[in-house]
């Protein structure tokens, strides 16, 4: 069952540089309503933040595409791609992420920014995909590196109505993957490498559907 996370414990008075639950680090928002505040997030390496010139990058890439639009936020994590665009003006922002710390991090930083348009929950990303589909503007795709899951939720995502007729999809994934296995009618309109890290922007083309 797919619950928003509204039960998970919340850290009051949070210290930013706690250590008594686990390591943090943190990071900041580049630009929007929220630019330069910091988000914290559990410093392991199954949690990958984007990096902040990527997330510049990317940003610059969407544009308007994500003011008054709907996000989604898949295999959130840290949640920086969520609430960034959320500080850019997303209309509405639901992020999911399997991972309960992560998500009680979330969560704390979410009430810290009193950010109202971001949805939480807790799920499996392929259980969620699986429920009742909405149609979102942009998606934010950032799985788990070495474990083949970019492919597929791109094509659960087309194949299931979770897209708008012109959505955008940002995919990052590991450099050397190559992405051959993508729906059909998307279309890939800017690609770049940084590091390890491959990062793409697709846009989804409804005419181009039989």
């Amino acid at each position: 069952m797919i619950n928003e996370l509204g039960r998970g414990a919340l850290y009051t008075g949070i210290n930013m540089r706690a250590v008594n639950v686990g390591q943090k680090s943190k990071l900041r928002i580049i630009a929007g309503e929220w630019r330069s505040r910091q988000l914290v997030f559990e410093d392991t390496p199954e949690l990958r933040p984007t990096p902040a010139r990527v997330r510049e990058t990317v940003f610059n890439w969407l544009q308007t595409d994500v003011i008054a639009g709907r996000c989604l936020d898949l295999y959130a994590g840290s949640g920086a791609l969520g609430f960034e665009a959320a500080s850019r003006r997303a209309k509405d922002v639901v992020m999911v992420e399997n991972n309960s710390q992560a998500c009680r991090l979330i969560n704390e930083n979410k009430v810290k920014l009193a950010a109202e348009q971001i949805k939480l929950i807790q799920a499996d990303v392929f259980k969620f995909l699986a429920g009742d589909a909405t149609a979102f503007d942009v998606v934010f795709l950032d799985p788990p590196f070495g474990k083949g899951l970019a492919q597929q939720t791109c094509q659960w995502l087309e194949d299931k109505g979770w897209l708008a007729p012109q959505a955008k999809i940002y995919v990052e994934v590991e450099s050397q993957l190559v992405l051959n296995e993508m729906p059909a009618n998307w279309q890939c309109l800017k690609n770049k490498t940084s590091g390890e890290v491959g990062y793409y922007l697709f846009e989804r083309n409804s005419s181009g559907l039989s």
